[in-house]
């Protein structure tokens, strides 16, 4: 126990040191006057004017449609993947819907994975397609940061910044040379870089056995930084060539933290509040540690239906203890749980262990991360989601003692709000009637391999894991299907651009007001106080929500396990 907080403990200090460095660099990135000599040639390039003024509508216009054209690129070299060049395994193109599933999940920064990469993917589709979609899905939602933040720091304009000048900066300064850097550590680590497809051994017994490789640290490496999660192999993390040593499996964790805690830094530099940048940082901290202590603790204490049968599960000298199930012997449980949380606290989705092997409460912590989507989030998404929570937080507070609530030093009014539970409402809609859709579907059945409050918790979690842009699964549920290609690739857009945009208009909102003193009413964001009513909020509102269906899932599983019952 002791050895497991103190290994979660550094883990989050070096993280807290490092948000302070890059967050600071990220400030600078999103106001600085001047551009590099290669993005000026981008902008050129591309035929954009670096000094258009943009309002919300052109911005979040922009980021649409940019969006939408290189989700068309990558489903049509999905679609043409057997005749083009880079494959001397000969792979088969993705069939449509298929091909519209992960183009839209690499695009929307969920990486969702409805086949197994290292046998459905050429190299040439893992370079042009999924490398470059998860990097422009993370520049994406930066840049989308960078944006409402900027409208959150300004008063009386419309003008948000520049979309092109935000994502070009975010890929140029930020995303390459993090990536870069780190692959090498990867490299240096195991994880293997080249450009060939396979390597053929023989082995102890005489036998050839075929091992596929490919471009796996440069992919390795955005996928974490990006908050990604997608996978070269199908067992993602878990697999030895992605994740060699628990040295690489701490990096994996740190940079999957990296951005998304960095952001909280970066907003209170751009809006010169820095104290409310530290208070949305302990509010994410918060919730991320007390996630943390149920994953742990429920992992280690293990299944009482297994010690009713004699088999040990304490921790001792000789072996791990706990539930070991669908877990890496060379992590153990307290970095599997660190890692189980990081990535869906963070929606990355990445694994090192298997999530459907986790006990019921483990498996509970993750689901409702991804329910509550308000902890440190994806890369950009993740603080504009928290701000949403912050402004609900503040608009109940004035509620309660009569005064119209007030932000930053601006009004919120009902348009503000409007737009704050459109995103909130789509977010539970999405998961919820999804979910209840596919329930009543009698081709579900077909592809569960678990019936009961499990099998229910595993369509539950898809549908979670595509709105929340996650991508992790409970692998037991086949989705490799037309419905769920299509319900979830619907989710997965509805999640990303109908939570997206209502809160760029936002700041678009904010932007345009006028400053206001505070006075003698006015609830200070920026204290203690604040930062546990926005956790009590997040948590009150997430649990409200999505109650009753955990209450079928995990919290029924539980049960069935504490009373030595089975399905």
């Amino acid at each position: 126990m002791i050895d497991a907080i103190m290994q979660f403990a550094i883990v989050l200090a070096i993280m807290a040191v490092l948000a302070i460095v890059l967050g600071t660099w990220m400030a600078r990135l999103f106001t600085a006057p001047t551009h590099w000599l290669i993005e000026r040639g981008t902008y050129r390039a591309l035929g954009v004017d670096p000094a258009e003024k943009m309002t919300w509508r052109r911005y979040g216009m922009a980021l649409l449609l940019s969006n939408a054209a290189m989700m068309l690129l990558g489903y049509l070299f999905l679609r043409l993947q057997q005749y083009l060049p880079g494959d001397p395994l000969a792979r088969a193109s993705q069939p449509p819907d298929l091909a519209f599933n992960t183009a839209v999940s690499f695009i929307t920064n969920t990486n969702w994975q409805a086949y197994a990469g290292e046998s459905s993917l050429s190299n040439f589709s893992q370079m042009a397609v999924i490398t470059f979609l998860m990097t422009a899905g993370a520049a994406t939602g930066i840049a989308a940061a960078g944006g409402f933040i900027r409208g959150l720091s300004r008063r009386e304009t419309a003008d948000i910044g520049n979309y092109w000048v935000d994502f070009t900066r975010v890929i140029y300064r930020l995303l390459l040379p993090l990536c870069f850097a780190l692959a090498l550590i990867y490299v240096w680590q195991g994880v293997p870089q080249t450009l060939g497809a396979d390597v053929i051994a023989t082995t102890l017994e005489g036998a050839r056995q075929q091992i596929i490789t490919g471009p796996v640290a440069s992919l390795e490496a955005i996928k974490h930084i990006g908050t990604n999660g997608g996978g070269f192999f199908s067992m993602n993390a878990a697999h030895p060539f992605e994740n060699p040593t628990p040295l690489t499996n701490t990096l994996h964790i740190l940079a999957m933290l990296l951005i998304p805690s960095a952001l909280t830094c970066t907003f209170g530099l751009v809006t010169l509040r820095r104290r409310q940048g530290w208070a949305f940082f302990a509010a994410c901290l918060i919730m991320f540690a007390g996630f943390l202590a149920v994953v742990y603790s429920a992992e280690q204490a293990g299944n009482p239906l297994l010690a009713a049968t004699g088999i040990g599960q304490t921790q001792t000298a000789l072996q791990a203890g706990g539930n070991m199930e669908g877990k890496e012997l060379r992590f153990g449980i307290a970095q599997t749980s660190l890692f189980v949380t990081a990535t869906t606290a963070t929606t990355t989705g990445s694994v090192d262990a298997m999530h459907d092997s986790l006990t019921p409460l483990g498996g509970l912590a993750p689901l409702s991360q991804m329910m509550l989507n308000s902890g440190f989030g994806g890369d950009g998404v993740g603080l504009i989601n928290l701000i949403a929570y912050a402004i609900l937080t503040v608009f109940l507070a004035g509620m309660m003692i009569g005064r119209t609530p007030e932000f930053l030093g601006r009004k919120i009014e009902a348009r503000e709000m409007k737009c704050v539970m459109l995103a909130m409402l789509v977010h539970a809609f999405c998961i919820l009637g999804f979910t209840a859709i596919a329930c009543l579907m009698p081709s579900t059945l077909a592809s569960l391999s678990n019936l009961g409050p499990h099998g229910f918790s595993e369509v539950l979690y898809a549908y979670a894991s595509g709105t929340a842009n996650n991508g992790s699964a409970f692998a037991g549920l086949n989705a490799d299907t037309p419905f769920f290609n299509t319900t979830i690739g619907l989710a997965m857009l509805a999640g990303r651009y109908l939570t997206l945009l209502p809160m760029l208009a936002v700041a678009g909102a904010l932007a345009a007001k006028k400053n206001i003193p505070e006075g003698p009413g006015t609830l200070p964001t920026a204290t203690p106080l604040f930062t546990g009513l926005l956790v009590f909020v997040s948590l009150t509102v997430g649990g409200l929500t999505f109650l009753p269906s955990l209450a079928l899932g995990p919290i029924a599983e539980q049960l069935l396990m504490l009373t030595g019952k089975t399905f």
